[in-house]
C-alpha cells in the first residue's frame, strides 16, 4: 500500500513537482504543474498535501469542485493523492486562519514542505501578496501508485 509520505517522496529531488488535475464545469479535465509536499492541516494536524496557486481557472474548478487527483512520479515509478481541497486565501477565508499573519506562514511552511528555501523571507511575503496566492490543502482520500 503507498502512504501519503511515500507518494510525495517520488519527487522530493525535484522540490515536489506533481501534475494536479481539477474538473472544469463541462466535465473535461484541467491539469498543471505544481510543487507540492506533505504537512500538518493548520487546524486539525492531520497531515496533508499542500500546494500554492494563483491560476484562475484551478481556483475556479476548486471552488466549484473541490475533489482533485496529484501525481507525483519519479522516471515510470508513480502515485496519486486523491482527495478534496480546501482553499485559503485573499478570496477565500478559512475560521482557522485567525490573523493576517497566519496566511504567509502557510504559504511559507507548504512552500518548504515542498522542499523550497528563500534567502528573503519579506520578499516572498510580498509577492505572494500583490499574486494573491491561495494555500491549497488536500485531505487525502485515496493513494494508489504503480509499485
Amino acid at each position: 500500500m503507498t502512504s501519503l509520505t511515500d507518494a510525495v517522496a517520488l519527487a522530493q529531488s525535484d522540490n515536489g513537482l506533481a501534475v494536479v488535475s481539477t474538473l472544469r464545469a463541462d466535465h473535461t479535465i484541467q491539469a498543471s504543474l505544481i510543487n507540492a509536499g506533505v504537512l500538518p492541516h493548520p487546524a486539525s494536524t492531520e497531515p496533508v498535501l499542500g500546494y500554492v496557486t494563483y491560476g484562475r481557472v484551478k481556483l475556479a474548478n476548486l471552488r466549484a469542485r473541490p475533489q482533485t487527483a496529484i501525481t507525483f512520479r519519479k522516471g515510470w515509478q508513480w502515485a496519486t493523492v486523491e482527495g478534496r481541497a480546501e482553499l485559503a486565501g485573499p478570496d477565500d477565508a478559512q475560521p482557522w486562519l485567525e490573523s493576517e499573519q497566519m496566511l504567509p506562514q502557510l504559504l511559507r511552511d507548504i512552500f518548504t514542505a515542498a522542499g523550497g528555501t528563500h534567502d528573503d523571507w519579506d520578499a516572498y511575503d510580498a509577492t505572494m501578496r500583490e499574486q494573491r496566492r491561495t494555500a491549497v490543502l488536500v485531505t487525502p482520500t485515496r493513494v494508489y501508485s504503480n509499485g
